[in-house]
């Protein structure tokens, strides 16, 4: 059951927040957006070189998700998928979880969102994709457990190969751009 909203909590005592659970990262944003993911049981961090580092550091993929407030779909994504406690915890074993607001960080949606629609064909939000510990995108998809099977990532057995491996002809081209564009 989804815990209910109440005040935010007081800035002694969210170190202890964190390291129970009850928050993730999203909860020192501004963002109306990213707060609202702030209970989520998914370890989710803002964009930003702490995330990065961490990724780089544990030698993690990204799972980046871009979305807004006012997107019903994003609210819906939130509820079947990220309050999920087992999705979470496979989120947390396997990828450094990145979440976006595309109203405050236009410039990170209008790169990946391109990439996804030269890569697919099309887009939307929720955009939901992997990337590199860098940044680089290597797969965009809707579907987290879809790319665990691709990437030979299991929950009984670990890690198969390098999800850095999984990648998509053609794309060193534009993740060098998109490194470029994001200053990354």
């Amino acid at each position: 059951m989804k815990k209910t909203k109440q005040d935010p909590p007081k800035p002694q005592d969210v170190q202890e927040m964190l390291e129970e659970g009850e928050y993730n990262n999203l909860i020192f944003e501004k963002s109306p957006y990213l707060l609202q993911h702030a209970e989520n049981p998914v370890n989710w961090y803002p964009w930003g070189p702490e995330a990065f580092t961490k990724a780089q550091t544990e030698d993690k993929p990204i799972f980046l998700s871009i979305g807004y407030s006012t997107c019903h779909w994003c609210h819906v994504m939130e509820r079947e998928s990220f309050e999920d406690p087992e999705v979470a915890e496979l989120m947390n074993d396997v990828f450094v979880s990145i979440k976006v607001d595309r109203e405050e960080r236009p410039d990170i949606d209008n790169v990946y969102m391109l990439v996804c629609q030269m890569l697919t064909g099309s887009g939307g939000w929720p955009w939901s994709g992997q990337a590199s510990s860098v940044g680089c995108q290597f797969r965009s998809t809707f579907s987290l457990i879809s790319f665990a099977e691709n990437a030979g990532i299991s929950r009984r057995g670990g890690r198969g190969r390098s999800p850095r491996r999984v990648t998509q002809r053609g794309t060193s081209s534009v993740c060098a751009e998109m490194a470029r564009t994001l200053s990354l």
